[in-house]
């Protein structure tokens, strides 16, 4: 028997919750003095709502190691922990420290926490590579090199609709996000080796936009038809069905799917992101 934990930065898609292997562990969204859980109660219309009148910007605080604990107090043998990007949160540190202390009790099982590197779907990715690996029955030291190896494969893409969030973080000044605004220039933002966030290119316009975050993906894709192509959006179905169609006008993927953002990705992506992964 095997389990996996993935924080709640990792969507889970619907055949996911189904299948009985997938669990979330829930962050927190803080905005201002309000505390929102991620968990299946978020409404993200009601936080964009929330986002969009706040002068502050949003945070979110990591799961505590108890979390992590609680569900690997489990019948599994084999239990994976995925979580959001070491350089962005800290979810992995939270489930490290987890995994030992749950160990100085019961060392009887087989735990791993992997760092994704990556975000949102990115997790929700290798979620599946790792159940992909325990069906196809890897042990569990096969399961971990292998996963960790796709992780180091895995290339992150995003693009914003809307700079607001980063101008009241205070990483874009409010100069540049207004000349952003009226010039409709959208960031096209990507992950690095380590996990951070670096600026791949720029466009103007949604529609060009999402023209070169494919072309950006696609410079860095090998053997896309053994891959899967996961799109999530921040309220942004529309889009996102455009980007799939893009998508699968430049390239043969495996399999494409797409989801709606949950709490934390919706905190990062703001109202209209959409978010790729391969």
């Amino acid at each position: 028997m095997y389990k996996i934990i993935i924080d709640s930065c990792g969507e889970l898609t619907e055949e996911m919750k189904r299948d009985g292997h997938f669990v979330n562990v829930p962050l927190t969204l803080r905005l201002g003095e309000e505390e929102i859980p991620d968990d299946e109660n978020f409404d993200q219309a009601s936080f964009l709502e929330k986002v969009a009148s706040c002068d502050v910007s949003p945070k979110s605080a990591c799961p505590s190691p108890n979390a992590y604990m609680l569900e690997m107090d489990d019948e599994a043998e084999h239990i994976y922990v995925v979580t959001l990007s070491a350089q962005l949160s800290g979810s992995y540190n939270s489930a490290c420290l987890g995994k030992d202390l749950y160990e100085e009790d019961d060392d009887s099982k087989c735990i791993h926490v992997f760092d994704s590197k990556s975000a949102s779907i990115g997790e929700t990715l290798i979620g599946l590579k790792i159940a992909e690996c325990e069906e196809a029955g890897m042990s569990f030291e096969e399961v971990v090199e292998t996963v960790n190896e796709y992780i180091e494969g895995q290339h992150t893409f995003f693009v914003l609709e809307t700079l607001d969030t980063l101008r009241k973080a205070g990483r874009l000044s409010n100069l540049k996000a207004a000349i952003a605004g009226t010039l409709n220039i959208k960031p096209i933002m990507g992950s690095t080796d380590e996990g951070s966030i670096q600026q791949l290119a720029q466009a103007r316009g949604m529609v060009k936009a999402l023209d070169k975050m494919g072309q950006c993906l696609m410079e860095v894709t090998e053997n896309s038809q053994e891959k899967i192509l996961a799109i999530s959006h921040c309220n942004a179905p529309a889009k996102a069905q455009m980007l799939k169609e893009k998508m699968e006008a430049l390239c043969d993927f495996k399999d494409i799917f797409i989801v709606d953002t949950r709490g934390v990705s919706s905190m990062y992506a703001n109202d209209g992101g959409l978010i790729m992964v391969v």
